[in-house]
C-alpha cells in the first residue's frame, strides 16, 4: 500500500482500542449510567479497553445495586434518567462512598436548575454536556482519579 492510499486515521477507533490491561495491573472501578443503554454500553467498552474496571446501569436504583456490590472509584451518570435522576443518585452515592468521584453529563440545558439547587445544598459536581467525546472524557477521568493531596499530619 502506497503512502497515498493509507487510510485517513479513526481517532475515535484509536480511542476505543486504547491500552488493554492485564488482570494484575490496578484497575479503578468506574461506574456508568444512562438510561440509554448504547451510551452506557459503549462508554462502558471504551473505558474497559482504557484501563478500567467499567461496570454499567441503566437507571439509578440499578446503580446503587451495583454499586453496593463493587465500590466504585468514580460515578459518570446521565442527569436525566427515570425515576431518581441523576444528581440525587450522585448525592445518595456519595453519602455511602464518600470518596467516589463524581462526572454528570446531559443533554437538556433543563438540568441546569438541579444542578444549582444542589450546588445550593452543598453539592459540587461536574458537568459535561453530550455528546462528550471519548477523548475529553478520558482525560477528564484521569485528571479526577487522580490521587487527593493529603493534608500535612502537625505533630507537637
Amino acid at each position: 500500500m502506497s503512502k497515498s492510499d493509507t487510510p485517513p486515521r479513526d481517532t475515535l477507533h484509536e480511542t476505543f482500542a486504547g491500552a488493554q490491561s492485564s488482570s494484575d495491573v490496578y484497575r479503578p472501578v468506574v461506574l456508568v449510567v444512562d438510561d440509554q443503554s448504547s451510551i452506557a454500553d459503549t462508554l462502558g467498552e471504551i473505558l474497559t479497553r482504557n484501563g478500567y474496571s467499567c461496570v454499567t446501569a441503566y437507571d439509578a436504583d440499578s446503580a446503587i445495586e451495583t454499586a453496593l456490590l463493587k465500590p466504585p472509584e468514580m460515578l459518570i451518570t446521565d442527569v436525566v434518567l427515570p425515576g431518581m435522576n441523576g444528581i440525587d443518585l450522585a448525592i445518595h452515592i456519595r453519602r455511602i462512598f464518600p470518596e467516589c468521584r463524581i462526572i454528570l453529563f446531559s443533554g437538556q440545558a433543563s438540568t441546569a436548575d438541579l444542578l444549582t439547587a444542589a450546588n445550593r445544598q452543598g453539592h459540587q459536581f461536574v458537568l459535561l454536556s453530550k455528546p462528550v467525546h471519548p477523548t475529553d472524557l478520558l482525560a477528564r477521568i484521569a485528571e479526577s482519579l487522580k490521587p487527593r493531596k493529603q493534608k500535612p499530619v502537625v505533630t507537637i
